[in-house]
């Protein structure tokens, strides 16, 4: 994980909690009601990955404990992970992009209905990603992967001063690359061919000289409103679009999308396919159905917008008709660290990585609410529109008081914490009946998302290995770390 040049320790500072009478006539503890969107409160638990699915992305014992334990803490919503909507291998993601997985997905609504006393409104994230592929071994590239053409074979008759490699059979060319240094490497891959070699081979929506990524705006708008309708029909009470980060939506949003189809280059060509999809999952659903999309305020890459674009961005999805709109920042592959051989790479660990969650080894600035500034900029270019689009925002929130001056200040609609809901479940009813002290507060270490980053179940330090004897207990597969919080 990147971390600033100049590092300061940050710690989370006690907070005066509402007693229940407080709570009760509080901001975040009232009623919402904004169009299609209806919140018995302003606290929102956005999505997470656990990876607790199948293989094939099946519903689990486990996912259902997950969500269920989520949902007797009581929040105002609880987005279900970033779930697939193509039917093809994912590893254990949960999945969206066909008919079989809607047994268990009902069973998922079910589950924290019944927890939540149906307090809870459910809804799942909606997510396209294209192939990612790990970093092999230079052996095996240069063996199988590397497209061996004139380039190469000229690169190498001037880097070598003979006209030898001009026609020398092809395996002598591949085993000759397979010895260069890192050095002569630069003189002869190309700058895409170095990246798949050092990072692994990662497909974009750039990428139009393959088929299926230039029809990409053709398929997207049905793959999506499809899974739109399979979520309505099990009793989703709606969809978040996944417009943020490093995967596909997000990446026809960014300005590093130069497509020259009329899908990419200026911002009104970037929206295009974002917009079609929003339009036929709105058309593909009930009236009743909330379809919201979350979105990045700032991508945090030298390339990418920043958070003087994103209000427009905003603007635009409020004028089309968005019923709510879900604010994070960064996390893209551009600037991610490399990979180990054998492994993918992570779109959180170089500086916009940081800058989505970042933890208390910070600069001045520290980890807690500092995207807030751009966040309300989002707000208050809506206000000033006179579009009431709920805004929900996010980023190291992890108290009452400032939760609370968010949403008296106009800043925000709705608030959303993961990472400190992580570490207790409870703690919106905790501050609802008072008893904000016996809060479990979130130490910001990122624990959880080293997890993540190699594709483990997520837990969380302050519970995993606390009363794992405990009868009934689902365990990691190690069998070290309890998997539901205490």
């Amino acid at each position: 994980m990147w971390r600033p040049p100049h590092v300061t320790k940050h710690v989370v500072v006690p907070d005066r909690w509402p007693s229940s009478a407080n709570a009760a006539h509080s901001h975040l503890f009232s009623e919402f009601s904004q169009g299609r969107l209806k919140l018995a409160e302003r606290t929102w638990v956005p999505a997470m990955v656990p990876w607790r699915a199948t293989e094939d992305g099946e519903v689990t014992d486990n996912v259902l404990q997950w969500y269920g334990r989520f949902a007797k803490g009581q929040p105002g919503a609880i987005v279900v992970e970033a779930t697939g909507i193509r039917d093809i291998p994912s590893g254990p993601l949960l999945r969206i992009g066909h008919d079989r997985y809607l047994r268990g997905l009902e069973t998922l609504v079910k589950r924290v209905k019944e927890h939540s006393q149906g307090r809870t409104k459910l809804f799942i994230q909606l997510i396209d990603f294209l192939r990612l592929n790990r970093r092999p071994k230079p052996s095996v590239y240069f063996a199988r992967y590397l497209k061996i053409t004139e380039h190469h074979r000229r690169a190498l008759a001037d880097l070598t001063k003979t006209d030898h490699w001009i026609d020398a059979p092809e395996a002598d060319v591949r085993s000759f690359l397979a010895e260069q240094s890192d050095q002569r490497l630069l003189d002869v891959l190309t700058e895409r061919e170095l990246e798949n070699l050092y990072l692994g081979y990662r497909e974009r929506v750039t990428d139009t000289h393959l088929e299926h990524i230039a029809s990409l705006p053709a398929q997207l708008p049905r793959l999506f409103s499809e899974a739109a309708k399979r979520a309505e029909s099990v009793g989703f009470d709606g969809v978040e679009l996944h417009y943020a980060h490093a995967y596909t939506m997000a990446s026809f949003l960014s300005k590093t999308n130069q497509r020259d189809d009329g899908y990419g280059g200026s911002l009104s060509h970037r929206l295009r396919c974002p917009m079609e999809v929003y339009d036929a999952v709105r058309q593909s659903v009930g009236d009743a159905f909330v379809v919201g999309c979350r979105f990045l305020v700032d991508e945090v890459i030298d390339t990418g917008f920043s958070a003087r674009e994103s209000p427009q961005i905003a603007l635009a999805f409020a004028h089309q008709g968005m019923d709510f709109l879900s604010l994070s920042k960064g996390g893209k592959f551009d600037d991610a660290k490399q990979p180990k051989v054998g492994q993918a790479i992570y779109p959180y660990t170089g500086k916009s990585g940081y800058e989505c969650m970042p933890t208390i080894y910070s600069d001045t600035r520290g980890p807690f609410y500092r995207n807030i500034d751009a966040m309300a900029d989002v707000k208050a270019v809506l206000r000033e529109a006179s579009l009431p689009t709920p805004v929900v925002v996010a980023g190291g929130i992890n108290n009452f008081t400032r939760a609370e001056s968010l949403l008296k200040n106009g800043h925000a609609d709705i608030i959303a914490a993961a990472r400190q809901t992580l570490a207790d479940p409870d703690w919106f009813m905790k501050m609802r009946q008072g008893r904000g002290q016996d809060i479990r507060r979130c130490k910001y270490t990122n624990y959880c998302e080293a997890l993540d980053t190699r594709h483990k179940e997520v837990t969380c330090q302050l519970w995993d290995r606390i009363q794992i004897d405990e009868p009934g207990i689902a365990l990691s597969k190690d069998r070290k770390r309890r998997l539901i919080a205490p």
